[in-house]
């Protein structure tokens, strides 16, 4: 599974709908509307690559109140359950 984060600048009059547009694309899993820089982030998640390039640039990015976006892919996940294994290595 290929997750990717995308973060999304939107008409601002328009932040609720562009959400439930983004949120019905088949391969986002979540977006939340955020503090900050972004009005949203979509959370993509598929099984190739290549499809990366349909959900994001083919049909996320042409919602018509996008107005930018920006997407890192990520490469490994950390829960806190990794972590604290992890961190318990060899301590009984």
């Amino acid at each position: 599974m290929i997750t990717a984060f995308v973060l999304i600048k939107t008409d601002a009059s328009r932040i609720p709908e562009t959400a439930e547009q983004i949120s019905a694309i088949q391969g986002i899993s979540e977006v939340y509307s955020v503090t900050g820089e972004w009005d949203l982030i979509a959370v993509a998640r598929v099984a190739k690559h290549d499809e990366l390039a349909d959900v994001i640039a083919d049909r996320l990015s042409k919602v018509a109140s996008v107005v930018h976006t920006t997407t890192h892919i990520a490469f490994r996940a950390y829960s806190q359950h990794d972590l604290d294994a992890a961190f318990a290595l060899g301590f009984e």
